[in-house]
């Protein structure tokens, strides 16, 4: 009797295991919020995902607005979030960094959440695609409120429109490589800010405020960070004069080349953070960029503006040869 329980234990084990695999397979997940997909929710589909998945694996969002705070876990890789509509698909939340939360163990206490709390969509995993969708906090205007913010490796965004104000897209961590292309990205202040590097490519980028548009915070040893190429700089909401950028870092790596700049930008181009030691230290290059806000007799003289021969140098290829190889535009 005892080995007859023993065995019927076993059979109900392995038929459990069958079932937790449903979702181990190549096959296309489907959300949608009025609940004619597999799940209602982006939470639930990036749950049933394996761990370190050696294929490619799709969760595609129907049409409508997901307000969820989520991550895709250091665990997860191969993972596309497809959206139905790059207008219509809507992932949002509002956090913002003077949100009260509890934090401390021993004593706990509420005090602010601070930046990197904010996130709409944290990604730490890697090989992860963004495509078709919107990412979006909505947040009040009460402090830094970051939309995207990446710690993974070879993360692209396609066709996405990222929204918020102060610190959209925070790419969080030095050495990973990031890919954006046909994407609509605004904010105010610093809205692309980080270590990373990442290659923006044909992007609209639009200014709400008088402010700045990146802040690198590249490591001096990494030869790459912030690179846009054929990208469109616009200005509105209130915007009529903006800095390409200021280093959150002294060794703030950022090119604009054959970029479109609007009037908006300020014929200096660049700002020190009020430290003039940055000035020694901070990579800030253009090239062949063109519009009302190209001035390259007028930019700061610490900026740089690249011969064609340097220009050559600045491909996909040389820019993500951080280790290992990576062509992020390879089917």
């Amino acid at each position: 009797m005892k080995k007859l329980i023993l065995t019927l234990l076993a059979i109900s084990a392995m038929l459990t295991a069958h079932a937790a695999s449903k979702y181990d397979n190549p096959d296309t997940i489907v959300v949608a919020r009025d609940g004619t997909g597999e799940f209602r929710s982006v939470d639930e589909a990036i749950e049933v995902c394996r761990a370190f998945m050696d294929y490619h694996k799709v969760i595609y969002i129907k049409k409508g607005t997901y307000k969820e705070k989520l991550i895709i876990p250091s665990w997860l890789q191969n993972i596309e979030l497809c959206g139905e509509s790059k207008e219509e698909t809507i992932i949002t939340y509002d956090d913002h960094a003077n949100v009260k939360i509890t934090l401390g163990t021993t004593t706990p206490r509420l005090q602010p959440m601070g930046t990197f709390r904010t996130y709409t969509l944290k990604i730490e995993g890697s090989g992860i695609t963004l495509k078709n969708l919107t990412i979006e906090n909505n947040s009040a205007r009460l402090g830094q409120a970051v939309s995207l913010h990446t710690e993974g490796d070879r993360i692209r965004v396609i066709n996405c429109r990222i929204i918020g104000h102060q610190d959209t897209i925070y790419t969080g961590t030095a050495g990973t490589r990031l890919y954006f292309e046909g994407c609509y990205i605004c904010g105010t202040t610093d809205f692309i800010f980080g270590p990373s590097t990442a290659w923006f490519e044909n992007c609209t980028i639009e200014s709400l405020t008088n402010s700045y548009v990146t802040a690198a915070s590249t490591p001096q040893d990494q030869p790459f960070g912030y690179v846009f190429n054929n990208c469109r700089l616009i200005a509105g909401g209130t915007a009529e004069e903006c800095y390409l950028g200021r280093p959150w870092r002294p060794y703030g790596y950022t090119l604009f080349m054959n970029c479109d700049l609007g009037g908006h930008i300020r014929a200096e181009g660049w700002h020190n953070w009020n430290n003039a030691d940055n000035e020694k230290t901070a990579r800030y290059l253009e090239y062949n960029n063109r519009g009302a806000g190209a001035k390259p007799k007028e930019r700061a003289g610490w900026s740089r503006q690249l011969s064609k021969k340097e220009a050559q140098q600045i491909t996909l290829d040389n820019v993500f040869s951080i280790g290992s190889k990576w062509d992020p535009t390879a089917k």
